[in-house]
């Protein structure tokens, strides 16, 4: 008994053994050898393989890079410091670029009616297959937070008013939340508040009488934001203020005269729910 038990655990230390051998060659045998600049490169991005690239991960983005097929600003997450150490290595100099952070234009969430009880997958992707979303807004967030759970840096939460919130701060404008959202609320605007102090948060271009029919918090197309602009930054299209950036001031004449209060400040979002 005591022999054939000895005799099984060294035959399974002899297989080990071999095996090991055989990885051990088949691992030198079949090594692809990484470019040193790719692992130079690899150094100095984040690791976060969001795909905001258009890659599969960072991986993907430096080969890519290295082979001329993307610029450094395809990649919106790395640290602009170490986007310019990759320039050094690549001999390439670094235009940098205003950053950008995401933008929800929308804020009906709770306020905005539902117009059957959806009680399918809580997924705003699977909600909009049905009849467009339970909300009466065919324009509107859908609520169930999809574009929280796919920012890969936590910068969009849920607030008290049931739709989305981003944190500036945390915010890399990698583009995700803009690509999953089925309603497309989402815009990428210049991080500095001073560039774009104000937004509109609502994308409907049904009449009035419709947005308040169905929301209460919508632009009603009326027109008061336009007439109090002192710069002509602010215009009505398709029953939906638009704001010219390139003309606005932060003056919030628009913000202080709308009825709806869609017209928003930025850092003056609503508070997350606990």
């Amino acid at each position: 008994m005591a022999t054939s038990i000895i005799a099984s655990i060294a035959t399974l230390c002899g297989l080990g053994i071999f095996f090991g051998f055989v990885l051990a060659y088949a691992a030198k045998k079949f090594h692809v050898p990484v470019d040193p600049t790719i692992e130079r490169i690899l150094a100095k991005l984040p690791g976060a393989n969001c795909g905001s690239c258009g890659k599969a991960g960072c991986m993907g983005f430096a080969q890519a890079l290295l082979a001329g097929e993307l610029d450094l600003h395809s990649c919106s997450v790395a640290a602009t410091e170490n986007k310019k150490d990759i320039a050094a290595i690549l001999g390439l100099s670094l235009e940098e670029k205003a950053k950008k952070v995401s933008c929800l234009h929308c804020c009906g969430g709770n306020h905005a009616k539902d117009k059957f009880l959806y009680d399918g997958i809580k997924d705003c992707l699977a909600a909009s297959l049905v009849l467009g979303g339970q909300k009466e807004c065919a324009y509107g967030c859908l609520t169930y937070g999809t574009c929280v759970k796919a920012c890969p840096f936590d910068a969009i939460e849920m607030t008290g008013e049931g739709f989305p919130r981003v944190i500036e701060s945390k915010c890399t404008a990698c583009g995700i939340c803009v690509n999953v959202c089925p309603k497309g609320l989402y815009t990428l605007i210049p991080f500095e508040p001073e560039k774009a102090k104000i937004y509109v948060a609502c994308t409907s271009n049904d009449s009035g009488k419709v947005v308040m029919s169905v929301c209460g918090v919508g632009c009603i197309a009326c027109r008061r934001c336009e007439k109090a602009c002192p710069h002509g930054a602010v215009a009505v299209i398709d029953n939906l203020a638009r704001i010219d950036y390139d003309k606005c001031t932060g003056c919030l004449e628009c913000a202080k005269v709308c009825p709806t209060k869609v017209i928003k400040v930025r850092g003056a979002q609503p508070s997350p729910s606990r």
